[in-house]
């Protein structure tokens, strides 16, 4: 079972990114602020946790969590400033949407940057120990995975409502036949290299 990490006093964030390893699309942070007594057999990291149970934990979060905030981060921004700062960012962005400011951020990973003077933590595969991650990790996937869903609409041929924007045969064989547009991460190593937008 997942931990309820909390300060002695105050309240304690958890954040988390979905979408950092993508071709296309945004990256998408969420902070999420638990209340201490929390708890929910369902959730876990949002990689091992069905997309079926994803939908009814981001109803759940989002009706007793004390705060969370998701944020967006498109891929202009991304090629601007690279994908880790651009990750960072996001979750700065998301912290400063929490009507109340937590006390302590538990991070998941292993990079961050100081957010003003609130002490952080990063923790290694933090979504598959704290509670407060995991549930940000269920929001970034589900407001990501939604979005994702929304611009394959605009450009079907890529099937981002399946893959995501992750880099599969399909997407890259699409990339090859389609070329690129206004949503692929131009800094990343798309195949083949030399593409024209769309």
């Amino acid at each position: 079972m997942l931990l309820n990490s909390y300060i002695k006093t105050g309240m304690e964030a958890g954040t988390d990114e979905a979408g950092r390893g993508c071709l296309a699309g945004p990256v998408t942070a969420a902070a999420v602020i638990l209340p201490r007594r929390f708890k929910n057999l369902l959730l876990n990291d949002s990689k091992i946790v069905s997309s079926l149970n994803r939908k009814i934990l981001k109803k759940i979060i989002e009706k007793e969590a004390l705060g969370y905030s998701v944020k967006f981060i498109d891929n202009v921004k991304i090629d601007e400033i690279n994908i880790l700062n651009a990750s960072i960012l996001a979750m700065h962005h998301c912290i400063d949407d929490l009507e109340t400011p937590p006390s302590h951020i538990l991070v998941d990973g292993n990079r961050f940057k100081p957010y003003t003077s609130i002490p952080h933590l990063c923790v290694i595969k933090g979504d598959g120990k704290y509670m407060n991650i995991a549930a940000a990790s269920i929001l970034a996937k589900t407001y990501r995975d939604a979005y994702m869903e929304r611009i394959h609409l605009e450009f079907p041929m890529y099937n981002w409502k399946q893959n995501k924007g992750y880099g599969t045969a399909e997407h890259r064989a699409a990339i090859i036949k389609y070329g690129i547009t206004k949503y692929h991460r131009l800094s990343f190593r798309l195949y083949p290299d030399l593409l024209k937008p769309l």
